[in-house]
């Protein structure tokens, strides 16, 4: 059940609902980016190891996302108000937990204990990290409106955590971890604050008595299905290079140290600058065929990646301008989409956003869990490693970098294109 539009959505209700995307991005960057690099150079611990223990948090973090978002939707049959006080505790448990991962104690670096310690770790981190998403993702698609309107509130939440994902690339690099967990600590409690005052979705009180949605209700819904397989193909196309940039950054282009955090600004910058350009692009052709335009010019900029081998830095950079402009549209369009299909549920007379945001989480960190998993340790069986000049093994990474997302970028367009084949033209 999705409330109607509200009050107009303007610059000011923007910026309190969506700072709260800041340290979101902020934190999730070092997860799925910095955190693999990280624990192989700094701990020494093995490819393979660290893919199996990234890959079963991350299967943990997605399978509760669905359980969090049917608790979500309770909450928000009882009052937004019981809702941020749940957005408040999971963003304490948050900071715990990024703060317990990066700065292991030394008694627990010895190999056994570091795998025992940064499980536990990822566990409490994700827990908080995905009870605080869901939440407010659900909200923002409470809110109702047209798919413009949907694309704009969407586009604010996105551009915030932009910056927080352009933070999160540079002060890693130039102040240390210490740093990063002190500013990301300290934009939660400010950015929960702002939340508190944005404007609030109408309450459901009569639908506090009535039972939730079944968990599986969403896969009964026949428009959520088709997208859903489009943001699962198109979700492991942006994991895979994800998991990989350092890797290849440092290794096939051979770049100088301290360079990753510049290129991956570009790319981030690139990404929000490219959003009011994106929501024209949506208000012209449709949610759809945005997307559609996204992929096309993110399979040309990876075929080109492939071709780019030690020295050609200026070259990547230029790649990671034009990938994030490609990434702006998987940042304005897809949630927007979903928020739409959410709309178009009218089977229940209770809150079912925080279920559906929960699958659509399922699937993104399932998506990131089959990168880390699988990616890492193949590379290691093809003799990959951190550090390595074999021509083989650079191919090899070349090929899981650049080409393995051309393949399932293009399985996801023509997935989309079927679905835009049975969907008529919006605005």
């Amino acid at each position: 059940m999705t409330t109607p539009g509200l009050s107009p959505f303007n610059a000011r209700s923007g910026a309190l609902y969506g700072a709260m995307g800041l340290p979101l991005a902020f934190v999730a960057l070092p997860l799925y980016v910095l955190l693999p690099n990280h624990y192989a150079k700094s701990f020494g611990m093995p490819l393979a190891t660290l893919g199996v223990m990234l890959l079963l948090a991350r299967l943990f973090d997605a399978l509760i996302d669905p359980l969090l978002g049917r608790w979500v939707d309770r909450l928000y049959a009882r009052s937004v108000s019981a809702v941020l006080a749940m957005a408040g505790g999971a963003a304490a448990l948050l900071a715990l937990g990024f703060g317990a991962l990066f700065f292991p104690p030394a008694a627990w670096q010895t190999p056994t204990a570091l795998i025992v310690w940064a499980s536990g770790a990822l566990l409490v981190t994700y827990v908080g990290y995905s009870a605080l998403s869901v939440a407010h993702q659900a909200w923002a698609a409470r809110l109702g409106g047209t798919d413009a309107q949907r694309s704009t509130v969407v586009a604010w939440r996105e551009g915030f955590g932009l910056v927080g994902v352009v933070l999160a690339s540079i002060v890693p690099v130039v102040a240390g971890f210490i740093h990063s967990v002190a500013i990301f600590s300290i934009a939660i409690v400010v950015a929960w604050f702002l939340w508190r005052r944005a404007v609030r979705p109408v309450a459901s009180p009569e639908a506090s008595a009535s039972p939730p949605a079944p968990l599986l209700a969403p896969f009964a819904n026949p428009h959520f299905l088709p997208i859903f397989v489009v943001f699962v193909f198109n979700g492991i196309a942006s994991a895979v290079p994800a998991t990989l940039l350092l890797f290849f950054i440092q290794d096939r282009l051979q770049a100088a140290a301290g360079v990753e955090g510049p290129l991956l600004a570009a790319y981030f910058v690139c990404a929000a600058l490219s959003l009011p350009v994106w929501l024209r692009v949506v208000a012209r052709f449709g949610l759809e065929r945005a997307w559609g335009i996204g992929m096309a010019l993110a399979i040309v900029i990876f075929v080109w990646a492939a071709f780019l081998g030690a020295g050609d830095v200026w070259a990547f950079a230029v790649v990671c301008a034009l990938s994030g402009v490609a990434l702006g549209a998987d940042l304005a369009v897809p949630s927007a989409l979903l928020a739409r299909v959410i709309a178009q549920d009218t089977r229940h007379q209770v809150p079912t956003e925080g279920i559906y945001y929960g699958w659509w989480n399922f699937a993104a960190k399932l998506n990131l869990a089959l990168a880390a998993g699988l990616a890492l340790p193949l590379l290691g069986v093809w003799g990959y490693e951190p550090g390595s000049r074999d021509p083989q093994a650079l191919v090899a990474l070349t090929v899981a970098y650049c080409l393995l997302p051309c393949v399932l970028k293009a399985a996801a367009g023509f997935c989309l294109w079927r679905v835009v084949r049975a969907t008529p033209k919006r605005v």
